[in-house]
Order: C-alpha cells, then sequence, then structure tokens
C-alpha cells in the first residue's frame, strides 16, 4: 500500500476524510460495542496515524463511551471513525467508508471471543481474544 491519499466519507457526502500516509493496521473487530455502533455483526477498520489524517465538513459528530470517541456524520448517520483515549496517536476510518474499501485487506481479526456463531470467516489471519492492538493498560489475549 501506498503513501498516496487514501479517501473516503460518510454516505451523503457532507463528512470526508483524508489521510496522507500508508495505514499501519487494518483488522476485523467482533466485539459487542463495534456490532452495535455499525449495525453489523462484523466491522472492520483501517488504522492510521492521527497527525496525518484530515476531516472535512461540519456534520461530524460523536458518541462517546469510556475511553472510545465513535464519530459519525450527523446528516445520514453513517459510521466515519473511532479514536481511543489509550492510543491517542491513532485514528481508526471505518473500512466501509473508505473511497477504496476493496484496497484494504484486514491481518487479524479482535474480540473473537465475541463473534457471533453464524458468522464464518474461513481464513487463516491471527485471531486475538481481545485487541489486535495492544492498549497500555491491556493485554491482548
Amino acid at each position: 500500500m501506498t503513501d498516496t491519499p487514501h479517501t473516503g466519507g460518510c454516505r451523503c457526502g457532507a463528512v470526508r476524510f483524508s489521510a496522507s500516509v500508508a495505514p499501519h493496521h487494518i483488522s476485523y473487530c467482533h466485539c459487542h460495542d463495534c456490532r452495535r455502533a455499525g449495525g453489523a455483526p462484523v466491522s472492520a477498520f483501517v488504522g492510521f496515524k492521527k497527525e496525518y489524517v484530515t476531516f472535512d465538513g461540519d456534520t461530524l459528530k460523536a458518541f462517546e463511551n469510556g475511553p472510545v470517541a465513535r464519530s459519525f456524520c450527523g446528516v445520514c448517520g453513517s459510521p466515519v471513525a473511532y479514536v481511543d483515549d489509550r492510543l491517542a496517536d491513532d485514528v481508526w476510518i471505518a473500512l466501509g467508508a473508505m473511497d477504496q474499501p476493496a484496497a484494504y485487506k484486514p491481518s487479524h481479526h479482535a474480540y473473537v471471543r465475541e463473534q457471533l456463531p453464524f458468522v464464518h470467516m474461513p481464513d487463516s489471519l491471527p485471531r486475538h481474544v481481545k485487541f489486535s492492538v495492544p492498549r497500555p493498560t491491556e493485554d491482548t489475549q
């Protein structure tokens, strides 16, 4: 993956974003919170260093839950990104919000102990009981 702009936005176009560097992490998440936030049985995120990501549009809203703040478009409600206070230098973009989502192949599964029993993803990617990116106050297993 190159350092060319990585772009995306919400469904209605009121929020746009761009990252000027390649992502450092791409992962599926099976946790309960991501399911609720995204309305899907599994979510996927593209992680970038926050300093290289810009957001355009004034309709971006956020919902905070503990150390995590999830952003979404205030017009169409599309999930856009999340930040985690424990990973202050990173922003995690919803893979489905990327303009070219097929270019971002996940390399891990996170929170597999919360994976729904009918979701079958027969790949050989590493599977983590908790986070796929360790938090300073949490362990990965």
